[in-house]
């Protein structure tokens, strides 16, 4: 029961905060560090209440530890929020985020010289050749779109470009941060409860060098339209009615994906997240009309097939047959 419950709030938890998130961008596409700070406070608050104890539970982890990865994870959230001004179309940046296992095992092989099969290098050319396909077509819309005016256009296409570099950097740093996490849970044992507090809870006070934006957001959410909330009846500007939505379905997300990872094997982790991947995408494309061209679907067939050699899905589908098969039989 649990394992369906987890999956459902990881589909219902994840999808609908993409939705609450490109509803925010569309609007102000430079909201970024507001909602990564609603996010960033809203669990932080439920760590110290349920987690922390009020700040008397002291962590398993020492902080030392968690400063070095708090670093790492608040620069990549970010960043990737940030990315969205720049340029980026929602599905690109879903698609583009799919392309962590490329960042893996890259850092993997140098950081902890780890070798890998001949069908995990050809799964990870599949990803990279479908994330460059929908990188490629999208600057040629981008070009396209800003041709009107030929320094528009210029400054459009770099812009887009700075997109791009922001999108592989917060990559490559989330890779980082995996090894440093799973090198972490070696020497101390698991506690992602723990972990998911101070790394939400420790960086607030980074967002100080973020204030003036973050101000000047609110201001523009308060001149927002008012929306009647349902079932309350309460009228509030629409924006933080998306906001308050994009934070609530992100610690779903986050829970339901914690309850997964605890009751499930990592394959079946794996694959429930790159189908709801999936789905957030042809949601996006279908109800927000994003453009995405025969090539843009050819680079995200790769992207997902990729994902999916990558995980063996189909060696251990076909070995959990034959063991239910054995068991038949017995």
């Amino acid at each position: 029961m649990r394992p369906a419950f987890a999956v459902g709030l990881v589909f219902a938890g994840c999808c609908s905060n993409v939705i609450f998130l490109e509803l925010l961008a569309r609007k102000h596409p430079g909201c970024g560090n507001i909602v990564t700070f609603a996010q960033f406070l809203f669990i932080a608050v439920e760590g110290f209440l349920f987690e922390a104890d009020l700040g008397r539970k002291r962590p398993t982890i020492p902080i030392r530890y968690y400063a070095v990865m708090v670093t790492m994870f608040f620069t990549v959230s970010v960043v990737n929020n940030y990315a969205l001004n720049l340029n980026i179309a929602m599905p690109l940046h879903m698609i583009f985020r799919s392309g962590s296992l490329i960042a893996n095992m890259i850092l993997g092989i140098i950081i902890l010289k780890k070798r890998y099969s001949v069908f995990k290098y050809t799964s990870i050319a599949l990803v990279s050749v479908g994330i460059f396909i929908c990188t490629f077509m999208s600057a040629k819309q981008v070009t396209s779109q800003s041709s009107s005016g030929e320094n528009d256009g210029f400054q459009a296409f770099l812009r887009w470009l700075l997109g791009i570099g922001a999108l592989t950097f917060a990559l490559l740093m989330s890779a980082r941060m995996g090894i440093f996490q799973e090198t972490l849970y070696k020497q101390f044992g698991k506690h992602s409860k723990e972990a998911l507090f101070y790394n939400h809870a420790l960086p607030l006070p980074g967002f100080i060098f973020l204030a003036s934006d973050i101000y000047d957001h609110a201001v523009l959410f308060n001149k927002s339209a008012l929306y009647q909330v349902p079932v309350v009846g309460v009228a509030v500007p629409i924006m933080w009615f998306y906001l308050l939505m994009n934070v609530i379905t992100q610690y779903v997300c986050i829970r339901g994906v914690f309850i997964l990872t605890t009751e499930c094997a990592s394959l079946t982790v794996t694959l429930v997240v790159t189908l709801r991947k999936f789905v957030s995408l042809i949601f996006s494309i279908l109800y927000f009309q994003n453009p995405f061209t025969l090539w843009h679907w050819l680079g995200t067939l790769f992207v997902f097939i990729g994902t999916l050699m990558y995980t063996e899905v189909w060696n251990n589908l076909g070995s959990t047959k034959s063991q239910l098969q054995k068991d038949k039989k017995n």
